[in-house]
């Protein structure tokens, strides 16, 4: 039996400034309960050899359009199409979100 979440790792900056390149996600498998906003992991169905993080914009001939957050850089499905979900990012667990103590802290 396969564990429903598993962690990832971000790599590229298609997702800055959501996530950053070496940011570390926890992810659930599968892609049922998956709305317009999510972040997810998926593959393009004309790329399957490539596992991205993209942002689900809306659900199309079974799968999603996925964007990438940074509009800079157009690795989405502006150049690849429709994706499958392979997960939904649940969790960013590192770097842990920076503390502010209070003024003059």
């Amino acid at each position: 039996m396969r564990w429903p979440l598993y962690p990832v790792i971000v790599r590229g900056p298609s997702m800055v400034p959501t996530f950053r390149h070496g940011d570390m996600l926890l992810v659930c498998r599968g892609g049922r309960a998956v709305r317009p906003g999510d972040v997810v992991i998926a593959r393009f169905r004309t790329r399957p050899d490539l596992l991205v993080i993209k942002r689900a914009e809306s659900a199309r001939d079974g799968g999603w359009w996925l964007r990438g957050d940074n509009d800079l850089v157009a690795d989405d499905s502006r150049a690849y199409g429709v994706a499958d979900v392979v997960g939904r990012v649940v969790l960013r667990y590192w770097p842990r979100p920076r503390v502010r103590l209070g003024k003059g802290v």
